[in-house]
């Protein structure tokens, strides 16, 4: 018989804590009877919230006691000396002895990011973790990294990027061979620093699908499937288009309320626009994997409600089904015995 999943929650972390945790954590084992989850954190306060929502642990939700909460503005180098036994580094801490496949974590980014490469390690070949997550683009998504997780990468860097990358997009998304852009300040082999030339003459001479320089724009194209930059630069690239995203919807409903025939054009057009703001809800592409380390770990946004939390724990299932750590690896180490040989 399978061995069920099991996921380690950080049920204290993020804006809404608990009150955002354990009603995502109750609809995954409502919707995945093959996952079980471990809420970690105060064991008297998830018990009553499990309480209020009238339910209760069973063979697919436990509580596992922290009595320490990470804050969300909380230095990542002070919760690391004096939150041993905060809900955030015991959840790693099962993930590390071997009691829980994963973590999924609302908390502070820093500290997560700090947290789990302290506790899991790095994968070998591996110099650094990357943020990685879905965009949506014209034809669906894209995945991008790193997204804030290093904020001086090097060539060498940028390449375990794009290796990572590949590896989660054809574990993910089941594309065979993935391609993978440099995101640059043009298309031309002459533009961008040194590093970013390196970087994609390392990724040109692999066996990757590299189709060269991509720009800004390019991003939401959808002719890329994995597009990977310095940790600066793609966390900018994020920020400013969930920016761009809030000022289309507020001059649109400045637009709507103008007059009333305006207003009743948003009436007609209602359907339409539940259409697109499903499409551009951050909700639904909740749940950055933090790759690189020996053990799956999944960031969601701090503000996410229990729906966009809902979906970064299926990050975590997708990820522990298609065994990432390890396909990364073996990725790595085929490339490296490749080039050894040539």
């Amino acid at each position: 018989m399978r061995k069920p999943i099991t996921i380690a929650i950080d049920a204290m972390g993020g804006d809404h804590g608990p009150s955002v945790t354990v009603p995502a954590a109750l609809n995954i084992i409502k919707k995945y009877p093959g996952v079980a989850l471990i809420l970690v954190g105060d064991h008297d306060t998830l018990n009553t919230q499990l309480l209020k929502l009238k339910s209760g642990i069973s063979d697919q939700l436990s509580i596992h006691h922290a009595s320490q909460t990470v804050e969300m503005d909380e230095l990542p180098s002070h919760a690391m000396r004096n939150k041993k036994d905060s809900s955030m580094r015991v959840s790693l801490n099962l993930v590390k002895e071997g009691l829980a496949d994963a973590c999924v974590s609302a908390g502070n980014t820093g500290a997560l990011m700090a947290t789990a490469r302290f506790v899991l390690k790095m994968l070998p070949g591996i110099d650094r973790p990357a943020i990685c997550s879905e965009l949506p683009t014209i034809t669906g998504h894209t995945l991008m990294l790193d997204l804030g997780a290093n904020v001086d990468s090097s060539a060498d860097h940028i390449f375990e990027f794009a290796v990572m990358g590949s590896v989660l997009c054809s574990a993910i998304d089941g594309i065979k061979n993935p391609t993978v852009g440099v995101l640059n300040i043009g298309e031309e082999e002459i533009k961008g620093n040194e590093r970013v030339k390196e970087a994609a003459r390392l990724i040109g001479e692999s066996k990757l699908n590299y189709i060269g320089f991509i720009e800004g724009n390019d991003i939401f194209k959808g002719d890329t499937n994995v597009v990977v930059c310095d940790g600066f630069i793609g966390n900018i690239a994020l920020k400013s288009s969930e920016g761009l995203a809030m000022m289309f919807s507020h001059f649109l409903k400045q637009e709507f309320k103008r007059s009333p025939l305006s207003l009743l054009s948003a009436l007609i057009a209602m359907p339409v626009l539940h259409s697109l703001k499903k499409k551009f809800d951050p909700g639904h592409y909740n749940g950055a994997s933090l790759l690189g380390l020996q053990g799956i770990t999944i960031k969601s946004h701090g503000g996410a409600d229990a729906n966009a939390f809902v979906r970064a724990i299926e990050v975590a299932i997708m990820e522990v089904r298609n065994e990432v750590p390890q396909r990364i690896s073996e990725q790595l180490e085929n490339m490296l015995e490749k080039e050894t040989t040539v």
